[in-house]
């Protein structure tokens, strides 16, 4: 049976389920064409299209699922602008990323892995396929940007700072096996998800010549300047966005746009105001910066806008105005009149344009794809000098491909990475519903996924997924565990519930100082919508969702017993302890609560899942990474505790080596979901065919 030997290694993995009776099920797809666990590792996908500058060729990063090593890799491709020759520029066994065209278009600069766990920058020369390795780094570079005349490039790296010893030891003898000196930490940020506990040292600017030499650090201090650097078009000055405010540890958002000397290292603020200000491009003429923000009201939820300014930093103006939705990444085109950028709305990312007057228009849509395991809002575009565009193009049933379009053109999807997949496998069908929220009536957007083989006049058990955040959206995208859940025979629905992004600041932020709240409402509608459609079965309800839909899952088995079984991955279910152990904890604790635990206990307890744990009785797993710092372990470990006291059904997962995004390694991925699915048919869920 298809799976079986993938489940078993799986379930050595995940050696801290706590579950009795019979091992899982391997297989729950209802026929060999369901998508299933193994299809997992058969994914791919679009990343980081770039776009030449004359717009006729596009190299992105072709992302795998790597079976051998269960990570994924990422190989550089190109393909011409109609679709031809489409092929390789990387070897096999090189996982490179960050491709970035030379101002002339002759040349691509990327970062790829060398021996051991580093990275390093290369450049290939497109005519000839001639390679060189231009960089001998301690630490991995990222942020690559070319010189205005392609001779230099500039990055930002990791330096590290040799902390000096805080207490006086005395030195072992020769030979002696003493233990490890005791680690003193005195930052506010001190480990990060994903990262561990953190190195002591900052991200610095850097430029190196493109025919390769020794790195010369721009930036220097106490200060983090990541992200990449904007050259002007004398190739002078480095523009960035940073926090170099003596307050910033504990005022994280408060950003500026600055202008770094290259010769020099000299740095002046061009920004001034409270609130972010990043996302930095500048006019081909060098006279005007656009970059986004806003003014900072410390609200859950605040709407990014598009500014512009002189390249002195005078005369900053608001370009948005009216417009309700975030803005990424702006582009100027190359006659300086336009600014493209990236958006969402209402679930959908799309690219737009803005001319220096306000006026905007759409340059592409279907945005997204790169976004595997849950149906997040995501995508990435470049632009060339002719105005065409690059994106990953995305829809519900397929992943990332690469797409180019121009302002009134039909977009053309020029890769079909995953068609020898899904031409032999069935999906389940994505279909967009709205209703209104029993609460006060508001219009909630969500999409209802049905098995392989629906029909409408039978019933089916029902998964809601929530997502996480929970300032975030979902949108009609592919995901491989709603699909996984629908090839189990269950209708799926997932929503935005207010407090969702792309949606306007009002509604995004309905939630400030009230999470959870009235979006359990709005989760709640949303169910019944689905019911009154008579294809669910009412006594077969299932819920689930990860970090902030783990947070609501919880939420959820306290206020209401119509769900037969939950799974809450990465919960958050006491906000004092997450306040005091999270990574994030002086952005949580500023913008998402009134002001410190301590001064707000009843606040912090009233919105916690942990404070209606008397009124559970709905079977109940939790599901973790074991290296999570965002949702730490030890919140699962308090929610799985209290229901061991109060003796209600309920299972802890803890996933060995895994952060926060436990879908970042294929085994972990396949593993979250064949464990939701066998907790839900231990609880009358659909028993797969043998």
């Amino acid at each position: 049976m298809r799976g079986v030997r993938l489940l078993a290694v799986i379930g050595l993995v995940l050696g801290g389920l706590v579950l009795s009776g019979r091992p899982a099920q391997a297989q729950y797809a209802q026929d060999s064409l369901a998508f299933d666990l193994e299809h997992v590792f058969d994914l791919e996908y679009a990343a980081d299209p770039q776009i030449s500058p004359s717009g006729d060729r596009v190299v992105y990063a072709r992302t795998v699922m790597d079976k051998m090593d269960d990570r994924r890799a990422s190989r550089l491709w190109v393909v011409n602008a109609d679709g031809s020759g489409h092929r390789p520029i990387t070897a096999p066994e090189t996982n490179a990323s960050q491709p970035r065209w030379s101002p002339s278009g002759d040349r691509v600069a990327y970062v790829a892995s060398t021996e051991g766990d580093g990275a390093e920058v290369f450049v290939r020369w497109m005519d000839t396929g001639q390679t060189a390795r231009i960089t001998q780094l301690e630490e991995s570079p990222s942020g690559l940007s070319w010189g205005p005349e392609g001779d230099r490039l500039a990055f930002s790296m990791f330096v590290p700072a040799e902390p000096e010893p805080f207490a006086r030891m005395p030195s072992p003898p020769e030979g002696a096996d003493w233990a490890e000196r005791p680690d003193v930490i005195d930052q506010t940020y001190y480990r990060s998800d994903g990262g561990g506990y953190t190195e002591r040292g900052h991200t610095q600017l850097f430029v190196v010549s493109a025919s390769g030499g020794t790195p010369r650090q721009i930036t220097t201090g106490p200060y983090d300047h990541g992200g990449a650097p904007t050259w002007t078009p004398d190739g002078e000055t480095l523009l960035i966005s940073a926090n170099r405010h003596a307050d910033r540890r504990l005022d994280p958002l408060n950003t500026e746009v600055y202008a770094v000397d290259v010769a020099s290292g000299a740095v002046t603020a061009l920004t001034t105001r409270q609130g972010p200000d990043g996302d930095v491009a500048l006019s081909p003429d060098g006279s005007t910066i656009a970059y986004t923000g806003f003014d900072d009201r410390e609200q859950g939820y605040q709407v990014t806008k598009l500014y512009v300014m002189d390249r002195d930093g005078t005369n900053a103006r608001l370009l948005t105005e009216g417009f309700d939705r975030d803005v990424q990444n702006p582009t100027f085109t190359a006659d300086g009149e336009h600014i493209v950028f990236r958006y969402v709305d209402e679930g959908s990312t799309k690219i737009g344009s803005v001319t220096l007057d306000g006026e905007r228009r759409v340059v592409a849509e279907h945005v997204g794809g790169t976004s595997i395991g849950r149906p997040y809002t995501s995508g990435s575009f470049s632009l060339a000098s002719n105005g065409r565009v690059a994106f990953t193009h995305a829809t519900p049933q397929r992943p990332a491909d690469v797409a180019v379009a121009q302002a009134g053109r039909e977009a053309q999807v020029l890769t079909a990475l995953n068609d020898d997949l899904f031409g032999q496998v069935d999906l389940g069908s994505v279909e967009q519903i709205t209703y209104e929220s029993s609460h006060d009536g508001r219009t909630i957007e969500g999409w209802i996924v049905t098995p392989p083989g629906f029909d409408a006049s039978e019933e089916y058990p029902l998964v809601l997924e929530i997502h996480g955040g929970p300032f975030a959206s979902y949108g009609p995208y592919f995901s491989a565990e709603v699909q996984l859940y629908a090839a189990a025979g269950y209708v799926v629905l997932y929503t935005n519930p207010r407090g969702s992004t792309s949606y306007g600041q009002d509604f995004g932020n309905a939630i400030h100082h009230d999470y959870p709240g009235h979006d359990y409402d709005d989760l709640m509608s949303g169910v019944d919508a689905v019911l009154e459609r008579g294809y669910v079965d009412a006594d077969r309800l299932y819920v689930t969702g990860g970090s902030g839909g783990g947070v609501l899952t919880s939420w959820i088995v306290g206020h209401t017993d119509r769900f037969r079984a939950a799974v809450a991955a990465k919960p958050v279910i006491n906000w004092y302890s997450w306040a005091l152990t999270a990574d994030m904890y002086p952005y949580g604790v500023k913008y998402w609560f009134p002001g410190l635990p301590w001064n707000h206990e009843e606040h912090y307890m009233d919105r916690s899942p942990l404070s209606y744990v008397d009124n559970v009785t709905t079977p109940t797993m939790l599901l973790t990474g074991a290296n999570d710092y965002r949702t730490p372990m030890s919140e699962s470990e308090q929610f799985y505790q209290a229901l061991k006291l109060r003796e209600v059904e309920t299972a802890l997962v803890r996933v060995p080596g895994a952060s926060h995004s436990i879908a970042a390694r294929p085994s972990h991925l396949a593993a979250k979901a064949a464990h939701v699915l066998e907790w839900f048919r231990r609880h009358g869920g659909p028993t797969p065919e043998q």
